[in-house]
C-alpha cells in the first residue's frame, strides 16, 4: 500500500513521489531531453530535426540535412554539456547524429 502523505506536503513533493513509485522518470526524461533540444538548438536546427529520442543515456537525433549533421558533430560535447545543464542533471551522455 502506498506511504500516506501529510497535509503539509508540496504540490512539487507528490508529483516527484508519484513519478518515483511508478517509475515514470525515463519517460520525463525524454520530455525534458526533447524540449531542451528545442529550446537551445533554435529555429534553424529545429527546422531540419526529424526526431528527437533518449535511450539509456544516449540522445539520438535523426537530422534531414546531411551539412547540419556533419557540423553538429564537431560539437557533440557542448551539445551534451548544455543539454544536461538546461536540465540540472546528467540525463544524457552521449549524443548519436543521424
Amino acid at each position: 500500500m502506498a506511504k500516506r502523505l501529510n497535509n503539509e506536503t508540496t504540490i512539487g513533493a507528490v508529483l516527484q513521489q508519484i513519478i518515483q513509485v511508478n517509475k515514470l522518470q525515463p519517460g520525463m526524461d525524454q520530455i525534458d531531453v526533447r524540449e531542451a533540444w528545442r529550446q537551445l538548438m533554435g529555429n534553424g536546427v529545429n527546422t531540419y530535426t526529424r526526431n528527437v529520442v533518449l535511450k539509456g543515456s544516449t540522445l539520438y537525433v535523426e537530422l534531414g540535412s546531411s551539412v547540419l549533421r556533419e557540423e553538429l558533430t564537431h560539437g557533440k560535447y557542448k551539445i551534451v554539456k548544455m543539454i544536461n545543464e538546461e536540465l540540472g542533471r546528467e540525463v544524457v551522455k552521449d549524443v548519436v547524429l543521424r
